[in-house]
């Protein structure tokens, strides 16, 4: 669900979203790493003058461990 929720934010945010991939792997059972891969013209765009835009994501992935208790950790790739 919360990839979900990424990739179509992410998707509205870049110039090129066919090339937004959101990715989640489940490193145990409470810690969790989503990878978003954008294209190289869309990073900056992604995480925002000052982190702001990524600090959001983040924020919201936060707000997600209240109801399913995992923590969460969001990585940007240029792919």
């Amino acid at each position: 669900m919360i990839t979900k929720f990424i990739e179509n934010y992410a998707k509205l945010i870049v110039g090129v979203p066919e090339d937004v991939t959101v990715t989640k792997e489940l490193i145990d059972e409470n810690f969790a790493e989503i990878t978003i891969s954008v294209n190289s013209v869309d990073i900056g765009k992604l995480i925002g003058k000052n982190g702001n835009m990524i600090n959001a994501l983040k924020t919201m992935a936060n707000g997600c461990k209240a109801k399913d208790g995992i923590s969460y950790k969001i990585q940007v790739v240029v792919k």
